[in-house]
């Protein structure tokens, strides 16, 4: 189970990941920022959340943590190998932290270069990093492509949409953190055809509506066993927390019953856009409609938990399919609340859709400001953040 941490009223967290040339996630990013500026955060607290988040089974984890006082605690912590921490380069004109990074590097410590290495540090400390953060502000920067024959990884950092993030890719940085989704479709967009997957599990999901009898429905999957196998994946995954293994579409619905048997649906319709470049749009759709479900759980209400799962993973949904929300509706039956959220930014789950964009843009600002409009506290946003990628890492490994 995701730790109840102190550590996570005392923080910040904002989430995201580094996405590579081939739209690929290579490594998880989170940001961390402290509650009270002069209050350091608990560095060893911190590594014990960072444990759950982020197994060395799920891949590199990259943190950037927003104060000077809490980042050298977290450096001089014990850290696992899969761990890579950004340091600011204005920090390395320190002599002693200097000797402190080279230490830590000796012992397996992975570096991120965080800008510039000052002119008053030594240039020889370039040989303690294995990549360096580029903001899209200091892009003119000339960063060396190398050290000593070593190559060194490029990250860009503030794209403001998905054409920069293709284009600092196509230029050569070795990925980008975050992937802004960029502006939405307007109506003279130019839409992509819709897969053939999309339109057999909208079909489903109208059935489902439709509370159609059990022997209908299978019919409708049998007919496509990719869409059986992709089911039947996400609902056996490990974190999915059903007591038995669903063997069949009539087992999975007599299990979960019409409604939650639709979300799983929902899910489905973004994994069926077969496109590589809209890998990111993917990710993001299955991590907001964790994130939006699980910031209602306390609450209790079961049905507005299902409409915010639906919700965020259907928010990509106009990108990747190149139609505005209010056209794109009119074939895929969601909610009413839904609906004005997406297309419109209203109705009981737009603020939530709110505070997930904000947290994989991690934005400390934003994210209180949302969380206190839906009268939550920022721990409650970060616990339902940690459960929200437990559950994400789980559906991958299903």
């Amino acid at each position: 189970m995701p730790p109840d941490h102190p550590i996570l009223d005392q923080v910040v967290l904002g989430a995201s990941s580094l996405f590579d040339v081939k739209r690929a996630p290579i490594a998880a990013h989170m940001t961390v920022f402290p509650q009270r500026p002069d209050a350091p955060i608990d560095a060893a607290g911190l590594l014990q959340v960072v444990d759950v988040i982020a197994p060395p089974e799920a891949g590199p984890l990259m943190l950037s943590v927003a104060h000077e006082g809490s980042l050298r605690a977290l450096l001089a912590a014990p850290t696992a190998p899969h761990l890579m921490i950004e340091v600011p380069g204005f920090m390395l004109a320190d002599p002693e932290l200097a000797v402190l990074l080279q230490e830590r590097v000796a012992q397996g410590l992975s570096l991120v270069l965080g800008g510039r290495i000052p002119d008053s540090a030594p240039q020889t400390l370039w040989h303690l990093f294995q990549a360096v953060t580029v903001a899209r502000a200091n892009i003119r920067d000339q960063l060396p492509a190398g050290l000593g024959g070593r190559p060194l990884q490029r990250y860009f950092i503030g794209a403001d949409g998905p054409a920069m993030s293709a284009g600092a890719l196509r230029a050569g940085f070795t990925a980008v953190v975050g992937w802004p989704t960029g502006d939405a479709p307007g109506p003279d967009s130019k839409a992509r055809p819709v897969p053939a997957g999309v339109t057999t599990v909208v079909d489903l999901m109208q059935r489902v509506d439709r509370q159609e009898p059990a022997e209908k429905l299978e019919a409708v999957v049998r007919n496509d066993p990719t869409l059986a196998f992709r089911l039947m994946r996400y609902l056996n995954s490990p974190g999915f927390g059903l007591s038995v293994e669903i063997s069949s579409f009539r087992h999975a619905l007599m299990i979960l019953g019409y409604q939650r048997l639709k979300r799983w649906l929902a899910l489905l319709v973004t994994s069926a856009i077969d496109d590589p470049d809209l890998k990111p749009l993917m990710q993001l759709a299955v991590r907001r409609g964790l994130l939006m479900e699980e910031l209602a759980r306390p609450g209790g209400d079961e049905a507005l938990r299902n409409e915010l799962f639906i919700c965020g993973v259907f928010s990509t949904l106009d990108r990747m399919i190149g139609q505005p929300f209010d056209q794109l509706l009119k074939t895929i039956p969601v909610q009413e609340s839904v609906a004005s959220a997406l297309v419109d930014d209203s109705g009981p789950c737009a603020p939530f859709l709110a505070l997930a964009r904000a947290v994989e843009a991690e934005s400390a600002y934003d994210i209180r400001e949302m969380a206190e409009t839906l009268l939550l506290t920022v721990g409650d946003v970060n616990r339902a953040l940690v459960k929200a990628l437990v559950h994400a890492h789980s559906l991958t490994k299903g």
